[in-house]
C-alpha cells in the first residue's frame, strides 16, 4: 500500500479540526508574516507562516488545544506509522528512546560542569525513558508531564511521578527544578514562549536545561522541500539562530551546544539567566530566512 493510501486510511480530517488564526507572531508579537507552505508532508491543508521579525515558521491557523489533545490521545503515532509504513508507538520507540536517553545523559555529564542534580522535571516526557536514565546515573526524583495518556502510563510504570496535561497549565505548587527536559518537544508545542518562560519559573538557582530542536532548514534540506519539513504535528519550526534568540529571550543562557547524530537535531545545555526579551528579533536574519525558505 502506498504512503498517501495508508494515511487516508486512517479517516483523519484535519480540514475539519477546530482552528483558530493567528494575526501576530506567537513568539514575538510581530504582524508581517509571509507563507512558506499551503500543505504538510501528509497532505494536509497545513499553511504555514514565517515572521519577518523573528524568523519562527508556525501553522496558520493552527488546531485548538482540545483538538491537538484528542489528536495526541489517538492518531499521531498512527500517523506517523502511516507515513513512515512501519509501527511506531508507546512500545516500539522504547529501543530508540533509551539511545537518545544515554546521548542526553552523556551531554549533561559531560558538559553540565558537575552539578548536582537532585530533582527533575521533563516536560513532555513521553514515557519517561530519558527522565527514567537519568535518575537510574544520579539518584535523582522525577516527574514526567506529557498530554498523551498510554506513554503516560509507561513512565508511572517505571516509578516516575506522573503529570497528565501540558505544563502551561500545570500547577507546580512552588517546587523547582536542578533538571528540566524539554526533549524533541518545543515543536509541538502551541506556545513555545509561555513554555520557555515557565522553564525560567521552575528552573532552580543553579539548575539546568536541557532544549533540542529540529532544525527546519536542515528538515527542509533532507526532503527537498518546505512542504516535506512542514507536519501538523509541529506547530512550530525552528531554526538554530531563531532558537537562540528565544533561549535568550526567556533568560536561558546557552552554555554548550551541539548537533545529533540524524543531523536534524540540535541540541542545547543552559542554565538561568536574566530574560531579554528584546533579543528576539532580527528583521534582517528573519528576511533572509524567509527568501532562502521561499526559494525552489
Amino acid at each position: 500500500m502506498e504512503r498517501e493510501e495508508r494515511i487516508a486510511e486512517l479517516g483523519y480530517d484535519y480540514a475539519a479540526q477546530p482552528k483558530r488564526e493567528r494575526a501576530a507572531c506567537p513568539l514575538c508579537d510581530g504582524t508581517e508574516l509571509v507563507c512558506l507552505t499551503k500543505r504538510d508532508r501528509y497532505g494536509y491543508p497545513a499553511s504555514t507562516d514565517l515572521c519577518v521579525a523573528c524568523g519562527i515558521a508556525f501553522l496558520n491557523p493552527v488546531m485548538e488545544g482540545e483538538a491537538y489533545g484528542r489528536f495526541y490521545d489517538g492518531v499521531y503515532r498512527p500517523l506517523v506509522s502511516a507515513y513512515h509504513g512501519r509501527l511506531i508507538d508507546a512500545g516500539s520507540i522504547l529501543g530508540e528512546q533509551a539511545a537518545y536517553a544515554a546521548e542526553v545523559a552523556a551531554m549533561i555529564e559531560q558538559r553540565g560542569g558537575g552539578r548536582p542534580v537532585t530533582s527533575i522535571l521533563d516536560i513532555g516526557g513521553s514515557t519517561g525513558v530519558v527522565a527514567h536514565a537519568i535518575t537510574e546515573a544520579t539518584g535523582a526524583s522525577a516527574t514526567v508531564i506529557d498530554p498523551a495518556p498510554p506513554e503516560i502510563e509507561r513512565a508511572r510504570a517505571l516509578g516516575l511521578d506522573t503529570v497528565t496535561g501540558l505544563v502551561e497549565e500545570w500547577d507546580a505548587g512552588g517546587a523547582t527544578f536542578d533538571l528540566i527536559l524539554l526533549c524533541q518537544t518545543v515543536d509541538h508545542l502551541l506556545d513555545p514562549r509561555a513554555v520557555l518562560a515557565r522553564v525560567r519559573e521552575l528552573l532552580a538557582d543553579g539548575g539546568l536545561f536541557f532544549i533540542d530542536i529540529v532544525d527546519f532548514r536542515a528538515g527542509r534540506d533532507k526532503a527537498g522541500s518546505v512542504v516535506g519539513a512542514t507536519k501538523i504535528d509541529h506547530p512550530f519550526s525552528f531554526v538554530e539562530e531563531v532558537a537562540e534568540r528565544a533561549l535568550q529571550a526567556a533568560g536561558l543562557r546557552t552554555l554548550a551546544k551541539e548537533r545529533a547524530g540524524d543531523g536534524l537535531h540540535v541540541r542545547y545545555l543552559c542554565e538561568g539567566g536574566e530574560p531579554e526579551p528584546t533579543t528576539i528579533r532580527d528583521p534582517e536574519a528573519a528576511r533572509a530566512l524567509a527568501a532562502e525558505l521561499r526559494a525552489p
